[in-house]
């Protein structure tokens, strides 16, 4: 049976048109006005609609369409936003202020999930809701930045609980016809797609976009009818499916992603992969160069390089997508042949050894060796990361491994609540959300009178209890509680009592449940009835993760008591809207990972900036954000082996805090009744933290740190004709060849006399070279001081500067050691390669030390 297919729009009144190009631009989602603008219409069915202005205007009765049109209270409003998303829209920005000669740069960000809006779900969690907010940041900083993501068909995952407590898992299939999505179109209205392949056929996916202020968004949608049924699910739902669906997805992401901007028209300079799901996009790059351009693959290797960054969010083995060799070959055997090389070759690319015939095929080693540059998310997780990444640079010492960091930020007009926006407005001036403003701009913050910050507060706090009633009595409805527990769903919680969030992912290095750790000592906590405490719970377990379950299960029988029952609560589905009222509501925060498994952490961020306080432990974001004036750590930097030990102490630890500390500085009044304490803490964590963790400073280091060095890079190998990118590869080859020929022949073996601190060693080192040039490699002193173990510590490096040539290929280097401080010092003469257009002198594997 053929279905004949058509589309329904809304039918909007001429005067209420601009509503439809507000309604797909995503702007709404960050700007007060224009969701105002929308909720005026309907305030019941824009919360019904799940925040949703597409599906508003397809639902709203007519009448109330009329109705608006000829409302001149409401189109006064109208347009008034309408004329300041004009003026957004066309604003300069930023980046072309700053640099006015890369009119023509376009970056590409791809990223498997992006939590732009709760109505447009095909995020699961931080890695998501970090990309949205980095592509809203580049949109009002006016970046020529291009998004490129999948439109899931189901997105990620609905979570109910059953009576038990265990978590239960629907996926509610997404309309993109009433989303704030629109296919993309050619002139001739065809709708624009691609083709990828995939063993012995071709895959087609259809071209979305959606507008996120100015910046595009293109996503890939696989469900089309000229395709096989199983590849019309590859784009069913996010991180569902089994390995091999994975790596189809991973293809059409990477590959079809990078072929959809070809389609239209967009060849960016700089590829960013947001984690290693898109890093098939690097391969792709090579082969249209190669195919293009006539290069052969090692300069169409060096060129891509050049332009792609590679961002890892990952501190453990386990977060890294491996794929068996086997299904490799199954899906890359005409890959590597397009590209002229061996199987070994291309496999060796994403493997850790890049000989052995048995290594899973690693996706953030294919990005790493495809990418000029490699950061992680904190300034703890890029320690992790040198040691986790390392063997990707073999030979490296691990303080050396070439990955840095941008410390992750959020969107604060995103996450910021608009009591508090208002309240600092008025403040710290007008455009305080707009521009670049240091922490002595922030000062003003600590200027705000104390009445009304804390009121502001108190406010945001009534509002959410007012919501966790909400959706606790409409979750056990659905669950067919009894009237009696949704009777207690009504007057759960307290507007006034110290509230403490925890909102997460359920994996169990998160440790929800450590505050449960001695139920007894908690209980006691919660029960006081001079100083009342309550604690929201929320997050999703992947459905795939029954310890995480039980950690929520744990909880609900936990918040089952009577004597706390209105005190705990778990709320299900966690998304964007409830994460807003979590983080702008409670009084703390709290954070309770095993330390090193936190990569950044951006939820902290998101309530810090609305005068929430966090308590966590020292971990991702917060080991530097931390300082006693800020908020609270929970223990000091500690490992442990003993899991088990570590959860007692910590623990522990934890409690005496609450009781200690953070429960008697709250409840301590003035006889004005304000907490005059906590509200200095709030103002102190607001004022230093506000300018550092915010997704402005974040892109504005992409941009100086990698982006326009990228770009430069890029466009310098690009020069008359890929003439330096093929000096490049041949240079490399000669470097690699020769490299064995390097030995030391004469250096000081030992230094005799003792030398005071203030005074220079100079060391002079006789190579020989062989056919290398002194100005192949960098030669440097090695040195620090010795540890125990006679191995140097917290090294630094000199450079030699050739000083002789004795012919033959000998030549004399020369350098100084300066002392800085007294006790046993050691040195070793370390050789590198070295040539301007290499983006770290690592990424050829060759180290030598002497």
């Amino acid at each position: 049976m053929k279905i004949r297919k058509f589309h329904v729009v809304p039918s909007l009144p001429e005067p209420l048109l601009p509503l439809e190009d507000l309604a797909y631009n995503l702007r709404w989602s960050w700007d007060p006005d224009t969701v105002d603008l929308f909720r005026r219409l309907d305030r019941e069915l824009w919360e019904s609609a799940g925040h949703n202005p597409v599906l508003l205007l397809g639902r709203i009765r007519q009448e109330r369409l009329v109705e608006a049109a000829q409302d001149e209270s409401f189109l006064s409003y109208l347009a008034r936003v309408v004329e300041q998303h004009r003026a957004y829209m066309l604003s300069p920005g930023w980046f072309h202020r700053t640099y006015p000669g890369m009119e023509n740069v376009t970056i590409a960000y791809f990223s498997a999930e992006f939590g732009v809006s709760e109505c447009l779900p095909i995020y699961s969690g931080g890695l998501g809701v970090l990309a949205g907010d980095h592509l809203k940041s580049a949109s009002d900083m006016g970046l020529p930045l291009a998004g490129v993501g999948l439109l899931y068909q189901k997105g990620y995952f609905h979570q109910y609980l059953n009576q038990d407590g265990w978590q239960q898992e629907s996926t509610p299939v997404n309309d993109f016809f009433n989303m704030p999505v629109r296919i993309v179109r050619r002139s001739n209205s065809t709708p624009v797609s691609v083709a990828v392949d995939l063993p012995g056929r071709l895959i087609h996916a259809q071209v979305w976009r959606a507008d996120v202020g100015r910046v595009p968004l293109y996503l890939l949608d696989s469900n089309l009818p000229e395709n096989q049924p199983q590849d019309r699910e590859i784009t069913d739902q996010l991180y569902g499916g089994d390995t091999e669906k994975r790596i189809c997805q991973e293809i059409l992401l990477g590959v079809g992603g990078l072929r959809a901007l070809a389609e239209l028209g967009i060849y960016p300079q700089v590829c960013h992969m947001n984690e290693g799901h898109s890093a098939f996009l690097a391969l792709e790059r090579i082969r249209r160069l190669m195919e293009r351009e006539g290069l052969p693959f090692e300069v169409a290797r060096e060129i891509t390089c050049a332009g792609n960054v590679f961002t890892t969010h990952t501190p453990v083995p386990a977060g890294f997508d491996l794929f068996p060799p086997d299904l490799m070959e199954r899906y890359f055997a005409h890959y590597w042949k397009a590209l002229g090389i061996s199987r070994e070759q291309f496999l060796g690319l994403g493997r850790e050894g890049p000989t052995d015939p048995h290594a899973f095929f690693n996706m953030a080693l294919l990005a790493i060796r495809l990418a000029g540059a490699t950061n992680a998310v904190s300034r703890l997780h890029a320690s992790v990361s040198r040691r986790l990444l390392g063997r990707a640079w073999p030979g490296v010492p691990e303080s050396d491994v070439p990955v840095q960091h941008v410390t992750n930020g959020v969107h604060f007009k995103t996450w910021l609540s608009r009591d508090m926006r208002e309240l600092l407005q008025r403040y710290m001036g007008e455009r305080w959300l707009e521009d670049f403003i240091g922490p002595e701009d922030w000062k003003r913050v600590l200027l705000t009178p104390d009445e009304e910050l804390w009121r502001t507060h108190e406010r945001r706090r009534e509002r959410l209890v007012a919501t966790v009633r909400r959706r606790l009595e409409r979750q056990l409805r659905q669950r067919g509680a009894p009237r009696a527990e949704i009777e207690v769903a009504r007057e759960l919680l307290h507007p006034e009592a110290l509230t403490i969030g925890f909102a997460r992912r359920f994996a169990a290095y998160k440790r929800a449940t450590l505050i449960l750790n001695d139920p007894a000592r908690f209980k006691r906590i919660l029960c006081d009835k001079e100083r009342p405490v309550q604690l929201v719970f929320a997050g999703k377990a992947h459905p795939h993760d029954n310890q995480g379950k039980e950690l929520i299960r744990q909880i609900v029988h936990f918040a089952r008591d009577p004597d706390i029952r209105r005190r705990v609560v778990f709320l299900e589905d966690y998304d964007m809207d409830l994460a807003r009222y979590m983080v702008q509501g409670v009084d703390v925060w709290l954070n309770t990972p095993r330390r090193l498994m936190e990569a950044s952490g951006t939820s902290g961020m998101k309530a810090a900036i609305n005068g929430v306080i966090n308590i966590s432990i020292l971990d991702g974001w917060w080991h530097e954000a931390y300082t006693p004036e800020v908020g609270w750590a929970i223990g000091g930097e500690e490992l442990y082996d003993d899991l088990a030990y570590q959860d007692a102490v910590e623990s522990r630890a934890l409690y005496d805090l609450l009781e200690k500390e953070v429960i008697p500085i709250f409840f301590e009044r003035g006889t004005d009744g304000l907490p005059r304490q906590w509200i200095g803490l709030m103002k102190r964590s607001m004022h230093r933290l506000g300018p550092v963790f915010n997704t402005r400073r974040m892109v504005r280091e992409y941009v100086q740190k990698y982006y326009v060095p990228a770009t430069h890079r890029w466009q310098r190998l690009k020069e008359e004709s890929w003439a330096r990118s093929k000096e490049l590869a041949q240079w490399k080859n000669r470097i690699r060849s020769a490299w064995k020929e390097i030995r030391l022949e004469s250096v000081p073996e030992e230094i005799r006399q003792a030398l005071k601190v203030g005074d220079e060693l100079e060391i002079q080192a006789v190579f020989h070279l062989g056919e290398l040039r002194p100005e192949d490699l960098g030669i440097e002193i090695y040195y620090g001081n010795l540890d125990e173990k006679t191995q140097i510590t917290e090294a630094r490096t000199i450079p030699m500067a050739p000083v002789a040539s004795g012919g033959d290929g000998r030549y004399t280097f020369s350098g100084r050691v300066p002392c800085t401080s007294s006790g046993r010092c050691g040195y070793v003469i370390r050789v590198l390669p070295n040539n301007p257009d290499l983006a770290s002198p690592y990424e050829l594997g060759l180290i030598s030390f002497f």
